[in-house]
């Protein structure tokens, strides 16, 4: 199914026709959920691989040979994409492990009184907006992004594939108040403290884990080791849908990295934008590596 200039609208969302169709994202909408599924939530480029990539070495206590043998896509399937169905029932893993970047406002219904475990990530949207402008660039199914400057434009007005970034990351996060099935973590939080991150996510889990499982967990998910992954770094997917000349899936994994492409201008249109969109919304986000070193000062004192 190749459709790579097709998209789908979905209650008023873009989606790519490559790996989408009305009917996928309909019966996601109506997924019947089990209290034993891990669903792993995010909007694109916010560290999916990367939480794909822990709670697979958490699952298997350390031992990374699911990960380096079996691709994350069938790991852990995208709920909303048109061969879900097929890649679960197909599935190696003992327990499902759900991938998905639907809004909360779309996917809430069907997880309505569900136990399932849920792990929300998420990463600074200067970040974020960069990441997913690389990503258009070399992958084949989304539009061409234009300058950088219109592709800031979409995100901030929320009309790129998979709608706005704010509506998302509220949508969710809202919801940790009254779900406590729900545990929200951030990219950052990874990049500073990897190992208290795989602490956090197998607590919430219920799969704790020896300290020399914890190490293997965090040297096995590295970002060197994830580049180095043909099973998480996505070369298995072929030139045509992704062009690897034009860039890497996995690129820098660096906090900050949006300073080499935003101007004084554009980061003061993000903030007039940011700071309206996200005033009744108390998340705090660390937004470059000092910021990083700041907050590892803070909490060593």
């Amino acid at each position: 199914m190749a459709r790579l200039d097709v998209v789908e609208t979905f209650h008023g969302l873009m989606f790519s026709g490559h790996l989408h169709t009305q009917n996928s994202l309909e019966l996601a909408l109506k997924f019947p959920f089990q209290d034993t599924d891990i669903i792993i939530a995010s909007y694109p480029k916010s560290g999916t691989t990367w939480i794909q990539e822990i709670v697979t070495l958490i699952s298997n206590r350390g031992d990374p040979h699911m990960s380096q043998t079996v691709p994350n896509w069938t790991r852990a399937p995208w709920l909303e994409h048109y061969y879900f169905s097929v890649i679960l029932e197909a599935s190696p893993t003992k327990t499902r492990v759900i991938t998905t970047h639907l809004p909360h406002h779309l996917l809430g219904p069907a997880l309505q009184g569900s136990k399932a475990k849920i792990i929300y990530v998420s990463r600074n949207p200067k970040d974020v907006v960069v990441s997913f402008y690389h990503f258009h660039k070399m992958a084949n199914f989304l539009p061409e992004p234009g300058s950088f400057s219109e592709f800031l434009k979409r995100f901030l007005e929320g009309t790129l594939h998979y709608g706005s970034w704010f509506d998302h990351i509220k949508g969710w996060t809202s919801q940790t108040a009254t779900m406590n099935n729900l545990l929200h973590i951030t990219y950052e939080e990874m990049s500073m403290d990897i190992q208290g991150a795989i602490k956090r996510v197998s607590s919430h889990l219920q799969s704790p884990l020896l300290e020399d499982e914890v190490n293997n967990c965090v040297k096995n998910c590295s970002f060197s080791s994830m580049l180095d992954n043909k099973m998480a770094n996505y070369t298995l997917v072929t030139e045509d849908i992704m062009d690897h000349n034009k860039g890497s899936f996995m690129r820098k994994g660096k906090i900050g990295d949006w300073k080499n492409m935003f101007t004084e201008e554009l980061n003061q249109y993000f903030k007039s934008v940011f700071d309206s969109k996200m005033e009744d919304c108390i998340l705090e986000f660390v937004w470059d590596e000092q910021d990083k070193d700041e907050t590892n000062a803070n909490e060593s004192h």
